[in-house]
């Protein structure tokens, strides 16, 4: 499938952290075609290739939940509140369209207007302020919303110029989409190992799916693709300098393989294919962090694909450094992961 198409699909589904049956859903159809794929009862989706009967296996793993909300009450008038779940962004809120889980009811964010405000309500709203608008009563809300239901940014992928395109749940769909890409590529090769692609859930929250599913797989090698910060206006530091389009960004941190990540970095020069660095002095704030410490350790490395606008409703990233992405996972297991260097 094309990678556009496969991204757009991916992000359509709500699938929020706790909840992600409808991504799951998406993504099995996605993978079917080139892995015997299964479910856990923890929402990991599993999908193997190569040499079941290898001695060796490489665990590639994309976090599949995205961030949303969970309904908490229903007042007499038919306002909904909610709390986050997962890293919500309070200052995009006002005014955003959210929908429920099966995507029938859309509302809003309710928003003061500027005509009855005195200033002092033009800041960001804590979300303990927050309530949802789906324009009926209280009765009638309750008929189809409950507490403990959850909601998500309305999804609506878009193509801006060039190859970028724009969406709720890029963070993390465009990962997932780019290892469903990564099967694809490797599907007739003849890999010497196990490759086991995890789908794992409940990052945004707890990070729970990838505890378990780094422990049932037991890898040898792992590596952990997720989304990082690219460039955008009064973006100071280190990540002023990664760019769209400028290729993957393989992480360097004390919990990651100094092996693995060479491999990566080896991979990409030796033909001129474009890729950036991201040194982190500590925790990597992704399923790396989970996944490198399980069991007795599992050697780990980590890719990100670079986003700007993270953690709202209109994050944006490059199709290229996707499909890039993709190719460099391939091609680092047909290189033999790290086990021969």
């Amino acid at each position: 499938m094309d990678i556009k198409e496969m991204i757009f699909e991916l992000c359509r589904a709500c699938g929020v952290s706790g909840c992600e049956e409808p991504a799951l859903a998406a993504a099995k159809k996605l993978l079917e075609p080139y892995a015997e794929v299964t479910e856990d009862s923890n929402g990991n989706l599993y999908a193997e290739l190569g040499n079941a009967a290898a001695g060796k296996t490489i665990l590639l793993d994309a976090h599949i939940d995205r961030i949303g909300f969970i309904v908490t009450d229903i007042n007499s008038e038919g306002f909904v509140k909610v709390d986050k779940c997962g890293g919500i962004d309070v200052r995009v809120l006002q005014n955003a369209r959210i929908t429920t889980q099966d995507g029938k009811l859309t509302g809003t964010v309710c928003c003061l207007p500027p005509h009855l405000s005195s200033g002092s309500e033009d800041k960001a709203e804590p979300i303990s302020k927050v309530w949802a608008d789906f324009g009926m009563t209280g009765d009638e809300v309750k008929r189809y919303i409950k507490p403990g239901d959850v909601l998500s940014f309305v999804s609506k992928p878009r193509m801006l110029l060039g190859s970028r395109m724009t969406s709720p749940a890029l963070d993390n769909r465009c990962s997932v989409a780019a290892l469903i890409k990564a099967a694809e590529l490797i599907k007739d090769w003849d890999v010497p190992y196990r490759v086991v692609i995890l789908l794992s859930s409940q990052e945004e929250t707890f990070g729970s799916g990838a505890v378990t599913g780094a422990y049932k797989v037991n890898a040898d090698e792992a590596i952990a693709v997720d989304v990082s910060f690219a460039s955008q206006p009064d973006v100071s530091g280190q990540y002023s300098k990664i760019e769209l389009d400028g290729g993957p960004m393989i992480g360097i941190s004390p919990i990651l393989n100094k092996k693995m990540t060479g491999k990566l970095i080896s991979i990409c020069e030796s033909d001129g294919r474009k890729y950036q660095l991201e040194p982190i002095s500590g925790k990597t704030g992704t399923n790396a962090d989970h996944i490198a410490i399980s069991r007795g350790g599992v050697k780990t490395a980590m890719v990100s694909i670079p986003q700007r606008y993270m953690h709202t409703a209109a994050e944006v990233v490059s199709l290229g450094d996707v499909e890039s992405t993709a190719a460099l996972l391939a091609d680092y297991i047909m290189c033999g992961g790290a086990f021969d260097d």
